[in-house]
Formats: C-alpha cells, structure tokens, sequence
C-alpha cells in the first residue's frame, strides 16, 4: 500500500503525468509499449503500474534467435491464470522502422489481447485507448499498431519511427 501511494504521487503529483486508459484488462492481455527511447520507460512504467496496483512481466532484449521463443511465451500464457507481459516492439531505444513482431506471434498463438500504450513525455501523458486482437493479418495489423503511436514523443523523439507505414 505505501509502494502505490508513493508511486501515485511521484508519477502524477510530483512529475504532472496523466492517464487515459479506456481499455478493459483481462487477466491474460500483452502490451505493446511505444515509444521506446530512453531508459527511462522502464521507470516510469514501473511507476505505472505500482499506482495502479498492476503486476506486469517485461521481455528484454534477447540478442539469441531462438525461433521457439514465441512458442514457449504462448504455451506458458496459456497455461497461466493471468499473464501480462509489457514488450517495445522497436527492440532498441534507436530508431528503428522495422518492429519487432514476437509480440503479436505470442498474442496470436496464445489468443491474447494486444493494449497499446502510449507514452508521451512532451504531454506527460500515459495512453491506452485502443486494443487489437490478432487475426492473422500481420501487415495490416502491424500498420494499425504503428499508425496508433504516431504521434507519441519518446524522452528522445528523434530515436523514435514508425517507418513507412503507407
């Protein structure tokens, strides 16, 4: 209880961010989180989610390509009672036009939602106004997700692309 309340009032009365969450959680979602430019974004979602009492599992980089990766992430979502896991698709604080898809392959073989959360450190402003549930189509949901994170500027906007998304 002290751990929410003091990130409650770092986050939003000491720092000035807002939320605007509309999405439903379910006990097993994924969150796409973007952008990703500094070091920052592990803080402030840490602080994120110990205001709202949310436990949550972050994906790092994984410099070995296991191709069994998104099986294993599937199966134990499935299995598990709740699964939330937090991952930045850009898979780098660099620039970087071409995402990285795990995310969406675990969510689609463990049918998962996909929240998109926003952050936007020039508002201050935390965003989840829009959740995909995959269907198979990954370019045209691919192009939805980046589309949807457009106008959000990272710590370091410059180190932040959706790429070509026309």
């Amino acid at each position: 209880m002290m751990w929410k309340r003091f990130c409650n009032w770092l986050l939003y009365k000491h720092w000035g961010w807002t939320v605007d969450v509309t999405e439903d959680h379910p006990e097993k979602f994924i969150i796409c989180l973007a952008p990703h430019t500094s070091n920052w974004d592990f803080v402030l979602g840490q602080l994120y989610i110990g205001a709202k009492g949310m436990k949550s599992n972050f994906l790092m980089k994984n410099r070995q390509k296991h191709t069994s990766m998104t099986d294993s992430m599937a199966e134990t979502a499935r299995q598990a009672k709740g699964f939330h896991l937090c991952i930045t698709p850009e898979g780098t604080r660099s620039p970087n036009p071409d995402w990285k898809k795990g995310f969406y392959f675990i969510a689609l073989k463990a049918e998962l939602p996909i929240l998109l959360y926003g952050v936007d450190y020039e508002r201050r402003h935390i965003q989840c106004t829009k959740t995909i549930i995959p269907n198979g189509d990954l370019e045209g949901q691919m192009r939805e997700i980046k589309l949807y994170y457009k106008d959000f500027k990272g710590k370091y906007p410059e180190n932040f692309t959706i790429g070509d998304v026309s």
